[in-house]
């Protein structure tokens, strides 16, 4: 593996470890000083409408100034941003900082990492497309998102550690991860970029054109679910277990086997067994189906952690797949712009959950996954009788 290789996925593997111990984190520490469940999604929710408007361009950016020099921005975002998150509340808990300057402080911290820490997925996942031949690219976007998904198994694992002995320490440690990989990618990554003569057909592609559009709409069934789950973990655990003991370890462990269970799914079924596009998408979005029934009708941890690991090899066939099949149906000038479109709607979960999950929510935790179990079958569905979802399988043949 080139060097520069290394560094990509491990600036990838740096943004998941922040990324999965701020969902287990915050959430319950704001409600603890004060924020509602509401309120602490809505901070997710405005970073997300953020990252929705701007991954499309920086996706087109990567095309016009090179992929190395994006995905060197967007970590620089992110560092910044996770610290600006978590300050604030260490602030407040320590009676530094005003309460009423603790929301807008934390919408202000997370607002960074959608307006610029949304830059590294997008030009990550085009340079790779740049790349890799289109047999081999399933494959390949598995082993890139099984990077950040390996932080997120670790984020709860490695801050919780270091959280006993500085609650501040694993954010510092986190950002400064991402800004070593912003600098060995600025130094050894070439900084590839779509030339000239094709400049004008850069913008030769949008988001309703027949061979992108439903792959978006997928996209963004699939987050909501997945971004209500991740939202909703915290608080159910909490609700519905409450009487066992070690609540903030459960949720942490909820996390980690979600990921593990994910980036195992991913190598069985991507590398090992290679499956096709046509069929990781179906039998993952079947999957996907039943863990929310499992998880809205759980009578015990044991059975939720079962959902939980269902959800994790679900979601392992059908991100890789999904976004392999977007890759494969556009033209090699127009992949920058294809990953900055599937970048833009893997956001929307985040938006809609405080209108949408979190009032569900609150009537009984368990309609939410119940409500997700429905949008899988119309995903479902909707990869049966859409004329583009169903020629997936051609496009790998192409």
């Amino acid at each position: 593996m080139n060097n520069h290789h290394f560094w990509l996925k491990f600036g990838l593997f740096s943004v998941g470890l922040g990324q999965s111990f701020a969902f287990v984190l915050v959430p319950p520490l704001a409600r603890d000083l004060g924020l509602s469940e509401i309120q602490t999604s809505t901070i997710f929710a405005i970073s997300a409408v953020a990252w929705a408007i701007t991954s499309a361009s920086w996706g087109r950016a990567s095309d016009n100034f090179g992929r190395r020099n994006i995905a060197v921005i967007g970590l620089i975002g992110y560092s910044i941003s996770i610290i600006a998150l978590i300050t604030p509340l260490f602030l407040v808990e320590q009676n530094l900082l005003a309460f009423v300057y603790l929301f807008p402080s934390l919408i202000l911290g997370r607002l960074i990492n959608g307006l610029i820490g949304s830059a590294t997925r997008p030009a990550s996942f085009a340079y790779l497309a740049d790349i890799t031949p289109p047999e081999k690219r399933t494959v390949k976007f598995a082993r890139m998102e099984s990077s950040f998904l390996a932080g997120t198994v670790l984020g709860p694992l490695i801050g919780g550690f270091l959280f006993l002995f500085s609650q501040s320490l694993p954010f510092y440690l986190f950002a400064a991860c991402a800004l070593i990989a912003a600098l060995q990618l600025y130094l050894k990554m070439p900084n590839t970029k779509i030339t000239t003569d094709t400049a004008n057909d850069i913008n030769s592609i949008s988001f309703r054109d027949a061979n992108v559009w439903p792959f978006l709409f997928f996209a963004a069934l699939i987050s909501f679910c997945q971004a209500s789950l991740l939202q909703s973990i915290g608080f159910y655990v909490t609700d519905i277990f409450s009487e066992l003991p070690d609540l903030p370890l459960i949720i942490s462990i909820c996390f980690a086997i979600l990921s593990i269970s994910t980036i195992i799914s991913q190598y069985l079924f991507t590398d090992l067994f290679g499956l096709d596009n046509s069929k990781l998408l179906k039998y993952g979005i079947l999957i996907v189906l039943i863990s929310y029934l499992f998880a809205a009708y759980s009578s015990s941890i044991a059975i939720f952690y079962f959902a939980i690991i269902l959800n994790g090899i679900g979601s392992g066939m059908i991100r890789p797949a999904n976004a392999s099949a977007l890759s494969l149906a556009q033209s090699p000038e127009n992949q920058g712009s294809a990953a900055g479109y599937l970048g833009s709607v893997i956001p929307i979960g985040h938006m809609l959950t405080p209108v949408v999950a979190m009032p569900i929510y609150q009537i009984d935790p368990t309609y939410l996954y119940i409500f997700s179990a429905m949008l899988c079958f119309i995903a479902a569905i909707f990869i049966i009788i859409n004329p583009t979802m169903k020629s997936v399988k051609l496009l790998e043949n192409e």
